[in-house]
């Protein structure tokens, strides 16, 4: 009789909080200690009133995102980067991010479109995006007039959402079965 071999766990996505204004050297401590990490950035106009000028900024200020697979070595090596204060958890231990929202956040940056930070939704339907740059981005679609709208894409640990224009006829109702497993709610209007 041969012993069982168990699955080998995973890499999963978490969040850390940050000490705000430190996410960039967080990340870059994570990335030198050979933890797969993530800081989604946007760029926009400093506030300056002596001269603006276009800078890049966190999209959640706060917050870096890491993966890998949770264990004491990990857990240990991330909490104790200079800059981090926790991962995001509950009274079981830290919880994991569904990859597709952080593949998400990574299309929508990648497209270049005009983003804007989105109040969290939580309610209503899923819609999936089928052609154009964000095929295959789930998320909330906030109606503006019949042909325009905006895609919502949310993190729902953290509960944070950033959105982008797109053409309505580029998405459809996301399949009712992926929408209950990937956990997530939106609302279409």
């Amino acid at each position: 009789m041969e012993a069982a071999v168990a699955a080998k766990p995973e890499p999963s996505w978490f969040a850390l909080y940050v000490q705000v204004n430190h996410e960039k050297e967080v990340w870059k401590r994570l990335e030198d200690r050979s933890i797969h990490s993530y800081l989604p950035i946007m760029e926009t106009w400093s506030k300056r009133r002596d001269r603006r000028k276009r800078i890049q900024v966190p999209l959640f200020p706060g917050y870096v995102f890491f993966h890998t697979v949770m264990d004491g070595v990990s857990h240990h090596h991330v909490i104790k980067t200079p800059g981090a204060i926790t991962i995001i958890r509950n009274s079981e231990g830290p919880l994991s991010i569904p990859d597709y929202q952080i593949e998400n956040l990574q299309t929508i940056l990648e497209s270049r479109g005009a983003l804007k930070i989105h109040p969290y939704l939580k309610e209503g339907d899923w819609v999936q995006v089928v052609k154009g740059p964000l095929t295959g981005c789930m998320g909330i679609l906030l109606r503006h007039n019949p042909r325009k709208g905006r895609l919502v894409v949310s993190v729902d640990l953290i509960q944070r959402s950033v959105s982008i224009e797109l053409d309505v006829e580029d998405v459809q109702p996301a399949d009712s079965q992926q929408s209950l497993t990937s956990g997530g709610r939106s609302l279409i209007r």
